[in-house]
């Protein structure tokens, strides 16, 4: 534990008290093929006082497949630690139409094994009969594939049409050579063709939540994310603590911008935080203080009041500040030192 340091006995860490990590992966864990900086050693050090899982909105590959790719980063982990959205889609897929249906599936490997594990025949076809289509990502969907959904659904549901899931609605995904588009604007394609709207499995949905917290007895967890708007979003509908680590997609500002319900418990640097000490802000005269950093808000201008060389420090005050404030941070003033952003991202 020596990598992490030493902390005084009443301090506190995000995993005291933790008996269930669930981490995000793209951005958190991996961005493409390679391990973040510290995640894997991170998690390592959790494993040992908590049960870990692994919740990915990306449909492309099936838990096998994402399994064996954490383990050769240096990860202890099996299938069944790996929560899917094609898996919380067929949570909800399976309540709406039973097997052994024909279901049009649009998507990868990932998608069609959990498709079939259900007891669903796959097409690919819309004049196949299907009774239902699911919708999820991967790097080889094509503008054919996006047409025969929209064929599918061309009648909408209230008019006798079939049921249309997506596994997520993710708007980016990143990538090792920067941020790519996601299954969300995919599945925006077909809502521009037929007019529709997907059910959504994934996160920010509770669907892919309320599968981890079952399948590992979690009676209080922690989810690590790099979105606001889809992981810790969805952490706050689950009624659980949320971590945002700034090694993906959000960036400081985004945090100082984070409205209410998207709001994470603890921010990072990177996985190491989990094992450090964390600061809660301080408060007295309006003034919130996080180690020596100290931020304001007064009337429409956000004050920095003192520095303290941490840069994470300071936009932790300045989040606390601003959250606290009740006012929309498009109104107000911020001094782009508050949002400075050193932090690794892919």
């Amino acid at each position: 534990m020596a990598l992490f340091g030493r902390r005084r006995p009443l301090e506190r860490t995000p995993l005291d008290g933790i008996d269930t990590v669930l981490a995000d992966l793209d951005g958190v864990v991996y961005a493409g093929p390679g391990a973040l900086p510290h995640a894997v050693e991170s998690l390592n050090a959790a494993a040992a006082t908590a049960r870990l899982g692994y919740i990915t909105n990306n449909a492309a590959r099936t838990d096998v497949s994402v399994a064996g790719h954490l383990t050769s980063l240096g990860l202890t982990v099996a299938p069944s630690d790996v929560v899917t959205s094609p898996q919380a889609a067929m949570r909800l897929l399976t309540g709406i139409v039973p097997p052994p249906a024909t279901i049009l599936v649009v998507g990868g490997d990932g998608l069609v094994d959990e498709v079939q594990k259900a007891g669903y025949t796959v097409t690919r076809s819309a004049d196949g009969g299907p009774q239902a289509v699911v919708q999820g990502f991967a790097p080889e969907v094509a503008w054919t594939d996006l047409a025969e959904a929209a064929f599918a659904l061309k009648v909408p549901e209230e008019e006798g049409g079939i049921p249309w899931i997506a596994t997520n609605t993710d708007w980016t995904i990143p990538r090792e050579r920067g941020v790519a588009p996601g299954n969300g604007t995919l599945v925006s394609a077909v809502h521009t063709a037929v007019g529709r709207l997907a059910t959504v499995a994934g996160k920010p949905e509770t669907p892919i939540f309320e599968e981890a917290l079952a399948r590992f007895s979690a009676t209080r967890a922690l989810f690590i994310g790099d979105r606001l708007d889809t992981d810790i979003m969805g952490a706050s509908r689950a009624g659980i603590d949320s971590a945002l680590v700034l090694t993906g997609i959000d960036r400081p500002k985004h945090v100082l911008a984070a409205p209410e319900g998207s709001r994470p418990t603890y921010i990072l640097g990177d996985l190491r935080g989990l094992h450090e000490p964390y600061p809660a802000p301080t408060v007295r005269d309006g003034v919130y203080d996080v180690n020596g950093a100290a931020v304001r808000v007064r009337g429409a201008d956000v004050e920095i009041v003192a520095e303290s060389g941490n840069q994470l420090d300071l936009l932790r005050a300045g989040a606390a500040a601003i959250w606290a404030s009740g006012t929309p941070v498009f109104v107000l003033r911020v001094p782009e030192r508050l949002y400075d952003d050193p932090f690794h991202r892919p």
